[in-house]
């Protein structure tokens, strides 16, 4: 009896495990918002974990595209660089997945600001 209900909750685990490390990691497509002095800042942030590697990119809502350095994930916590195109700039960003939500900081220039974005559908 007892190796019946082990074997059922292997299964079960096992069934759960995939569907559960989606929802705690960084992986996938991203809808970001940031707000900004301008206005929001909108992008469509495409994400993959690679053991505690994190690789990905940014493209902004007018076409730019702004490829991510120094990724690392554990869990549902992550953070990696962002280059504001060829400025020089680099943004310092950082976040945590709840699920479907992702919420962070992004810190450049001494500035630190708080961002969002939720898995695209």
């Amino acid at each position: 009896m007892k190796s019946r209900i082990f074997v059922v909750l292997i299964t079960i685990l096992s069934a759960l495990s995939p569907k559960l490390y989606a929802q705690m990691s960084a992986d996938g497509v991203w809808d970001f918002v940031m707000p900004g002095p301008n206005g929001d800042v909108t992008a469509v942030v495409d994400l993959y974990a690679d053991g505690t590697s994190l690789i990905g990119q940014f493209e902004l809502s007018d076409g730019r595209i702004w490829p991510i350095s120094n990724g690392s994930a554990n869990g549902p916590t992550f953070s990696f660089e962002l280059e504001r195109g060829d400025s020089g700039v680099i943004y310092q960003m950082s976040g945590t997945v709840n699920g479907n939500q992702a919420t962070g900081t992004a810190t450049a220039m001494g500035t630190t600001r708080e961002w969002s974005m939720t898995r695209a559908q």
